[in-house]
């Protein structure tokens, strides 16, 4: 008797399941796809920020691979007349091998930019690059002050590094968090990382100068109705972004783009989609039924 097989067992038809589920999510494999999701952000009124999936890189040519990969999307975005920049991760260009290496990497891209004209952001990672990440950060920003950098509110030090970074006039994304940390080091319930957000969030906002940037990265609607209740009447209005994900709180970003604020779109792109699109599936119901729907009907 000839045996059968479903097609959910074929890992290239789950692959582009997969993919055609985390569409929503990133833009797709190669840099043309971030420059043709760009320029749809762009119509939408909103501007981009893209990054070029990869982290934990241990392999030089995977690290050159990356640095080369910013340098020719700031090119894109000009040639395309696109509104919007990059965010880069610092162990997916040498953090994961050394402090030296990565540097060097950042401060090329960061040449790069000035050059280009384009605003660079550093993404903050897990607790053990804190500390380096900053101190990048830091050396890159008295060369650039086009650059930015990210503060997780789960971490219980964050409210420290705040206001170190803030003393030197920082550019600051503000975030919840993605990674896992112990109890020690980082809230665990999200009211407190909630509280923390709010608490850090006010801080920026009385603090923060007029040419500074100060970006509200969350979907949590009740932390955004703050933050703009926060910035009623304030001249730092006008440096203010909000930062979403692509793919999600959509209609909320177009309610604060009819509103007339600024609204930035981060939209991944790369080949290392797929651990990026697993995080996003696992983070809300509604992704999982999805992605169960759409095996079934294949």
């Amino acid at each position: 008797m000839e045996k059968t097989h479903s097609k959910t067992n074929d890992p290239a038809m789950l692959e582009r399941l997969l993919f055609g589920i985390s569409k929503r999510w990133i833009a797709g494999y190669a840099a043309k796809d971030a420059i043709s999701a760009a320029r749809k952000s762009n119509e939408l009124g909103m501007s981009v920020i893209l990054n070029y999936l990869g982290e934990e890189n241990l392999e030089n040519l995977l690290i050159r691979k990356s640095v080369s990969e910013y340098l020719t999307i700031m090119d894109l975005l000009d040639a395309n007349n696109i509104l919007g920049c990059i965010s880069i991760k610092p162990s997916q260009v040498g953090l994961a091998i050394n402090y030296d290496l990565c540097l060097r990497n950042i401060y090329e891209i960061s040449e790069h930019a000035t050059k280009a004209g384009r605003f660079v952001w550093i993404d903050m990672e897990s607790l053990r690059y804190v500390e380096d990440t900053i101190s990048i950060y830091l050396d890159i920003f008295k060369k650039n002050r086009r650059t930015g950098l990210v503060i997780q509110s789960y971490l219980r030090r964050s409210y420290s590094d705040l206001m170190h970074l803030m003393e030197h006039g920082a550019n600051i994304r503000l975030v919840k968090g993605a990674y896992s940390q112990d109890r020690i080091n980082a809230f665990q319930a999200t009211r407190e990382i909630d509280n923390n957000f709010s608490m850090l969030m006010r801080f920026m906002v009385d603090h923060f100068a007029s040419d500074e940037i100060l970006a509200i990265a969350t979907h949590d609607s009740k932390l955004v109705k703050e933050a703009i209740s926060l910035l009623k009447g304030r001249e730092i209005i006008k440096s203010i972004q909000f930062q979403f994900l692509k793919g999600i709180r959509d209609e909320l970003k177009r309610e604060l783009v009819h509103n007339g604020f600024s609204v930035w779109e981060y939209t991944p792109y790369g080949e290392r989609w797929l651990l990026y699109s697993a995080r996003r599936i696992r983070e809300r119901k509604r992704n999982i039924i999805l992605l169960a729907k759409s095996l079934i009907q294949s």
